[in-house]
Formats: C-alpha cells, structure tokens, sequence
C-alpha cells in the first residue's frame, strides 16, 4: 500500500513538473514587452521564420530619419529603410511600408520584422523588397502625436504622408519599382485602417494590403467602410485581415453594446463586403484581444500569401531559380 501510495505520488508530481515546464517553455516563446498576456493570445508563439537563422543573410536597417509634412504642416515624422542583403541598386527592388514602425523592427518585440524579411527574402518567398517603417506623425513643436487624426481619419490626406512625402525620399536613395503591384503596405489597430485607406485612396499606388486588428469602427467613422465598398466600383486590391474574437468588442466596460465600436464585428463585415465584391480576399479569426500576438506569429504566412505573385521560372536548368538568394 505504501509503495502504491509512493508511485501515485510520484506520478503526480512528474505531471506537475511536466506542467510547470511546458508553461515556461511556452512562456519563453512568447515576445517580451507590450500588453499583459491574456489567456487568448497564449498559443500565439513566434515560429522560425520571425527568428535569426543561420546562414541567412542579414538585411541592413538604416535610420532613423526625419521627415517634415506638407500634408500636416508642423508635423515631422520619423522612419527607418530595410535594405536587403540581396538589393542590388541595378535593378528594380518591390516596397512594403509598415505604419508604426518602430513596433515592427523592435529585436525583441512581437512582429520581428527584419528577422521575417531576411529569412522569406533568402528562401524566395517574396521578392527582394526595400522596408520602409514610418511612425505616426508629432508635432514639431511640442512632440505630441497625431496618431489617431492621421490613421483613423478617412480621406486622402494621410495618403499624401506616404506617397507625396516618403516615396520620393525612398526614391532618392533606392531602386524601387513604379509598379503599384509592387507595393504592399501594412498596420495594426489604427495602422491597420491607416494602411487600407492609402490603398483605397489611391489604388495607382498600393495593391497589396495587410491589417491585423484593424480600428474599422467608428472613431473617426471607419465603420462606414464596408457600404463603401459595395457601392463603389472594385479596386485593384489584394488584402489579408486577422482579428481575434476577443478584440474589443463595444460594451466600453459594461456600458451599452454599441456594433459600431465592436472592433471583431467591423472587421468581419468589411471582409464579407470585399468578398462579395470580388476582391482578392485572405483572412483569419482567432481567439486574440486587442493584441500583437496574432499578428506575429502570422507576419510570415501573411507575407508569403501576399507576395505570391511574383515571377517565377519553370526552368530545371535556372539554377538561381533553384538556389537560397544569397548577398548581392
């Protein structure tokens, strides 16, 4: 009886141990930094492609560099340029440009983004691309932000930020391709429909877009987007959304449930509006708050569905075709 008692116990506390070690494993994966952890966003770990690996070439991240707008006089924005191992000034490079970008290039933070673009860019998984990653917009004067008047307001006015401002900066200094089916443009939250509306705006411009978490509510009015897309002639956009079922959800702490404010609801009736309208539509729903870590652990996989497109040859004998892109 005593040995039996003995064995039971000793399974119970290999199982606790057992326990224990797989919550600190999990832990450990987790990117540090940023919202309290939420039991939503607990199986959301960052996977190899959103970490160093060896033999991949490292992409240069250069800046930060300041830029003055016209678009919002007093207003200065910061960015910083990824220039891949492989960018070579001969030749046309593709252009992916992330708002809040200090978020997505932080070593140790949720989204890694360099680590995603050398690893997808060495594999061939998306073209050679120069990264651009603009923070929001401060006032020159007093350093106060203008977040939420440049991303959640509708119009064309945050569009001439990226593209009468930090495109021709770019330019200056990088071969990138005219073609607006190369150029892909990202955001989380209010980056989320900051980013779509450049796309929306100017279509001449951006075809590909990325949006997790997406502030398609009713701030600034965003929630009247899906009605706009259906009423209006279809875009030449390509688009993957990710939100979590646990994202706000418009109660405001309790308070009357208002659908124009539930972030999850929004998110869903824009994508079945670009859906019905035709448009080249991936998304996911998952079990995230209004959080990162949905979103880094799927940059990768978000990365290689919307850069799918580019060329690609057939040829057995094409050995660059057939080999990791290494440096220039």
């Amino acid at each position: 009886m005593k040995r039996q008692r003995k064995l039971i116990l000793s399974r119970v506390v290999t199982a606790m141990a057992l326990m224990i070690l797989g919550t600190e494993a999990a832990t450990a994966q987790r990117a540090p930094g940023g919202p309290a952890p939420s039991e939503f966003d607990a199986f959301y770990s960052l996977g190899p492609d959103s970490l160093p690996r060896e033999g991949v070439p490292k992409g240069e991240v250069r800046g930060p560099f300041k830029l003055p707008s016209k678009a919002f006089p007093g207003v200065e924005h910061n960015y910083w340029v990824y220039v891949p191992a492989q960018y070579d000034a001969s030749r046309e490079a593709s252009l992916m440009v992330f708002q809040d970008g200090a978020t997505y290039l932080k070593a140790d933070g949720f989204y890694r983004a360099q680590n995603v673009l050398d690893n997808l860019t060495y594999r061939g998984d998306i073209p050679v691309m120069i990264g651009a990653f603009i923070d929001p917009g401060v006032n020159a004067g007093d350093g106060r932000s203008i977040r939420q008047e440049e991303y959640d307001s509708l119009g064309d006015r945050y569009s001439k930020v990226i593209i009468d401002e930090l495109l021709p900066a770019l330019n200056k200094d990088y071969k990138i391709s005219p073609d607006p089916d190369r150029h892909g443009i990202a955001g989380w939250s209010s980056g989320a429909i900051a980013a779509f509306t450049v796309a929306w705006e100017r279509p001449d411009q951006f075809h590909k877009v990325l949006t997790g978490i997406g502030t398609f509510v009713d701030l600034k009015g965003g929630h009247v987007y899906p009605e706009k897309v259906l009423a209006s002639e279809k875009k030449p956009i390509r688009i993957f959304m990710i939100d979590g079922r646990n994202d706000n959800r418009g109660t405001n702490g309790g308070s009357a449930y208002d659908p124009n404010r539930d972030w999850f609801l929004q998110n869903v009736r824009l994508m079945e509006a670009l859906t019905k309208k035709g448009y080249d539509v991936n998304y996911s729903w998952g079990m995230g708050v209004h959080s990162h870590n949905m979103g880094g652990a799927m940059l990768p996989e978000m990365m290689r569905w919307l850069w799918r497109d580019q060329p690609v040859s057939v040829d057995p004998s094409n050995t660059p075709e057939r080999s990791f892109r290494s440096r220039k």
